[in-house]
């Protein structure tokens, strides 16, 4: 059973602390996958981009994520000596989204998370490697805290079913079209 550490679940708002914690335990529903994606505001994005079953659809969502993705990294400002991380970090989504169209959910979610890890960096710098940085996103916008909240979750998830992490996907990927 996975849990929320003490830091973070004060970072989070009561009215969301439930639905919070419940999103990434072993026995989480898909409903409460859905739920959290209509607290990041995307449950519609979110329940048509999961409707999605011709290959070819897939395909062109996640062609939109990535140039998305991309315009928000060549929009972040870094000092100079940062500017090799965007390039890399633009290298990198290519191979989670072909590891989404395999349907190897297990192995994009792991890139996901590194991903989402280099993207903190980009837009906060070192404040997104800080303790803090929940907290610190809450009050920026609840939102956001939750996403980035949701990110920094990731790597610490068990799941296996392919359904779920698919789910589980699909809100980082609509929240970042969407941003």
């Amino acid at each position: 059973m996975h849990s929320i550490s003490l830091h973070i679940n004060n970072a989070i708002p009561e009215e969301y602390q439930e639905i919070a914690a419940a999103l990434f335990l072993e026995n989480s529903s898909l409903e409460t996958v859905d739920r959290f994606a209509h607290v990041l505001g995307i449950g519609n994005d979110y329940k048509r981009f999961l409707a999605i079953t011709d290959p070819a659809e897939i395909h062109k969502r996640l062609t939109h994520f990535q140039s998305n993705l991309n315009i928000l990294i060549q929009k972040t400002w870094v000092e100079k000596a940062d500017e090799l991380r965007k390039e890399k970090l633009q290298d990198r989504v290519p191979d989670f989204i072909e590891q989404i169209e395999k349907g190897d959910y297990q192995k994009a979610l792991k890139d996901f998370n590194g991903i989402l890890d280099e993207l903190a960096y980009l837009f906060f710098g070192t404040q997104s490697h800080k303790e803090d940085f929940t907290e610190y996103t809450f009050r920026i916008d609840t939102q956001m805290g939750l996403f980035w909240w949701y990110g920094s979750q990731l790597a610490s998830f068990k799941q296996t079913d392919s359904g779920h992490l698919r789910a589980l996907l699909a809100l980082g990927i609509c929240y970042l079209t969407n941003f």
